[in-house]
């Protein structure tokens, strides 16, 4: 497989979607047209070799990480505890 020309930022910002649980690799791949396969390539290049495993352990079947396996169609999670920014009483301190 070719290597991507990508900056340190796009790397960065793929990490980061890559670590978030419900972040799927579709919007990984909408986003910079980087495959599946190939962000497991960016992880496993730039991560210590113990990070990668601890990775891949944790999304390896994962439900979220992967559309076609989700249970919903779209939007965020939301729990209904979860009060709108306007009831935020931090906000109005």
């Amino acid at each position: 497989m070719k290597q991507l020309q990508m900056d340190e930022l796009d790397i960065d910002r793929i990490i980061g979607m890559a670590w978030e649980d419900r972040t799927p690799f579709d919007a990984i791949e909408a986003q910079f047209g980087v495959s599946e396969q190939q962000v497991i390539e960016i992880m496993r290049r730039e991560m210590k070799p113990s990070s990668f495993r601890m990775w891949r352990k944790r999304v390896q079947g994962r439900v979220t990480k992967h559309v076609a396996k989700r249970n919903f169609a779209e939007g965020r999670h939301k729990c209904d505890r979860q009060r709108g920014i306007s009831n935020n009483k931090i906000s109005k301190r």
